[in-house]
């Protein structure tokens, strides 16, 4: 093994220096800014795992959704339960063991539930300029969730003008359609740039209809639905050193079917109706001379999420209407140091309280007779999350050390009307260390410890009914689930090649996991109690490289694997995804790019009792795939034009764990006017 590594990294030094040799005009790969330790270093500084995709990337291959535009990048697997899902898995875990981040701001709540999750796709993908990805790590730097890692979402920044004279008016309007009528989109946005003040902001009406699977697939009717969103984002440069941000994200959705409901389970309506999040937020910046207090960024959010369930069994009379709405206020406060010259320092606490408002009401649908009844979650409960932390970085010659620390407390009051109030503390104290060794400028090694925690949240403890396959029952004495997570790595940063190669391996403890409660079953039901008596592991090894091989022509592509094992049920970790990867090759001419993506995976079937149970995964285990891309692309002067062909050959796949089958051959046009 060690001689592998030898003779792999020679070739790619010797690559570098041929390729620099050939074409010494191209100038080296681009330097990535990323903010995973809460302040901007340069990627290759960090002693982690990042990936990164830029709103150039997102013009040029135009994913659906937010979750879409993940797909391709190494070391993450996104399932879809339906069209209008998507939930990325890192490091074999998702749902509410990832946390999800908007500008700072946590998207998670106290109702994410373990598995797949749909709250990825209510973030508006047009209004992105940049996601990053952190692996392994998360929990000392945002808190609780982030047993797998952190997916952080930066939406687009308004732009000051540089003269104090000088103000700009201009704008954007964006249209894509997909063939067989998958989606119409129009998408107007208008900028403004002063000297003082800047906005940008716009709205987004989608029309999504039925996927067209592959050649044996065809429609899959019923996984349509509409949505639409609205934004705006708001600077004001108060004084030179004190900057206001404000901004509104407000995003709907129509009738989402969950197709798989649809297709396996007898429904006539399964559906959300809408599905829905609103966020508000303010952020003050301030800028100091002073070594201790560098910067201060002061967050105010309040955040509401809205979903109503609507379902009607084939033959039934009973319309269940559930609705569940989250309302979040959120405050941060991030202090940055500058300590020594070689020493750094973020410290501050996140204070976060949620409030549940959850209903239910069987609707005869003969004689229009309401009952209300108790909803999903206990109604009127309060989850309120504290936590201080400091984070610290040391530059010690070729050494890089990043240490940090975060203490979390948790206020849970549950108002269950099947046995009365329930209070619970929580509290969890974690850390992490991480060095890097740079033994030349181009050649990184780095270790990593993290430590990282997910508290039991409302839907782990309160959830009473029917959630996916199963039937739930209230759980109130469970404690957070932990992960140790160790990791060792190689960089190398080179003016033409760049590459990452990492191992981990993973400790979870705690783990809450559903228990057959006996034989017992409600409505056809098998039902579940959730439990802290798992502890399982999760081992993987990721490796990535972008050469560029000339000034106009670049190659990217990347693998992963993963092995997941319960220890306390001796069998496969649930939905673990199978060995996948992607590559991908870019040409640009003058003002032209052409490009062919080939996206795989292997057969998963290192299967759970649980996976073996759940009606998405065929029998045997999900099949491997090959789907290949094209995209093609150009800008003349206002106009810019992107065009893409999906699966040429029209195979049908379906992601692992996923609800739905996978487009077939298609295509899509997307047009943006510039002004």
């Amino acid at each position: 093994m060690v001689k592998r590594m030898l003779i792999l990294f020679s070739i790619i030094f010797y690559m570098d220096h041929l390729f620099a040799q050939a074409d010494t005009t191209v100038k080296l790969l681009s330097e990535i800014v990323v903010t995973p330790l809460r302040n901007k270093q340069k990627e290759q500084k960090i002693p982690y795992v990042i990936s990164t995709i830029t709103r150039n990337e997102l013009n040029q291959f135009s994913p659906r959704t937010t979750p879409e535009a993940l797909m391709g990048i190494t070391g993450i697997f996104v399932q879809k339960t339906n069209h209008g899902g998507g939930s990325a898995f890192i490091r074999g875990l998702t749902g509410n063991q990832t946390l999800m981040l908007i500008d700072g701001i946590r998207l998670n709540n106290s109702t994410f539930r373990y598995g797949p999750n749909q709250y990825l796709n209510t973030i508006d993908q047009f209004t992105i300029q940049r996601i990053e990805v952190a692996k392994g790590t998360g929990s000392v730097q945002y808190g609780s969730d982030a047993l797998g890692g952190v997916i952080q979402v930066f939406t687009k920044e308004p732009v000051y003008q540089s003269t104090e004279k000088s103000k700009r008016f201009g704008g954007m309007v964006s249209s894509k359609f997909m063939s067989g009528n998958m989606e119409k989109t129009l998408r107007p946005e208008l900028n403004y740039s002063g000297n003082k003040f800047a906005a940008t902001g716009g709205f987004t009406v989608r029309n999504f209809g039925d996927i067209i699977g592959g050649n044996t697939t065809g429609k899959q009717a019923t996984s349509g639905y509409k949505e639409f969103a609205f934004d705006i984002k708001l600077k004001f440069k108060l004084k030179s050193n004190l900057e206001l941000i404000a901004a509104h994200q407000f995003l709907r959705q129509q009738k989402v079917p969950v197709y798989h409901k649809i297709k396996l389970e007898n429904f006539l309506i399964n559906e959300m109706d809408p599905q829905q999040r609103m966020l508000n937020y303010a952020k003050l910046r301030i800028k100091n001379k002073t070594r201790w207090i560098q910067t201060v960024e002061l967050t105010t959010s309040h955040q509401q999420t809205t979903e109503v369930r609507n379902s009607q069994k084939n033959g039934a009379t009973i319309l269940r209407t559930e609705k569940d709405q989250v309302s979040t206020l959120g405050f941060s406060l991030d202090v940055s140091s500058s300590i020594l010259k070689n020493w750094t320092a973020n410290s501050g606490v996140d204070l976060y309280q949620d409030k549940i408002n959850s209903t239910r009401n069987d609707i005869n649908t003969t004689n229009r007779t309401i009952s209300s009844k108790r909803g999903l979650y206990p109604n009127q409960s309060v989850y309120n999350s504290y936590s201080f932390f400091s984070l610290h970085q040391f530059q010690l010659h070729a050494f890089q050390i990043n240490a940090g620390i975060r203490f979390n407390t948790f206020k849970i009051h549950i108002k269950d009307t099947t046995i009365g109030t329930i209070k619970i503390n929580p509290t969890a104290w974690v850390g992490n260390l991480a060095l890097q060794y740079s033994f030349t400028e181009r050649n990184h090694l780095f270790v990593s410890f993290n430590n990282s925690y997910r508290a039991p949240n409302i839907d782990d403890m309160g959830t009473l009914g029917i959630v996916d396959f199963r039937y739930e029952l209230p759980a109130y004495d469970l404690q957070p689930e932990r992960s140790f997570n160790y990791e060792a790595g190689y960089k190398y940063r080179g003016k033409k090649i760049n590459f990452t190669s990492s191992v981990f391996y993973m400790q979870l403890q705690n783990l809450i996991t559903r228990i057959r409660s006996g034989n017992e079953q409600i409505n056809g039901y098998n039902v579940y109690i959730k439990e802290n008596t798992d502890k399982a592991f999760i081992k993987g090894i990721e490796t990535e490289a972008e050469v560029q091989f000339a000034k106009n022509w670049n190659v990217k592509a990347g693998a992963s694997y993963l092995y997941g094992q319960s220890k306390t049920r001796n069998e496969p970790l649930r939905r673990i995804p199978p060995f996948n990867g992607n590559v991908r090759t870019t040409y640009y001419w003058q003002k032209w790019f052409a490009a062919a993506e080939i996206l795989f995976a292997s057969k998963q079937n290192r299967l759970a009792q649980g996976d073996k149970e759940d009606n998405r995964i065929p029998t045997g285990g999900t099949p491997g795939f090959n789907v290949f891309n094209l995209y093609a692309g150009c800008k003349l002067k206002q106009l810019q034009l992107q065009t893409g062909i999906q699966n040429i050959f029209n195979k049908d796949y379906r992601t692992h764990g996923s609800g739905i089958n996978g487009y077939g051959r298609s295509v899509w046009v997307h047009i943006q006017f510039m002004f």
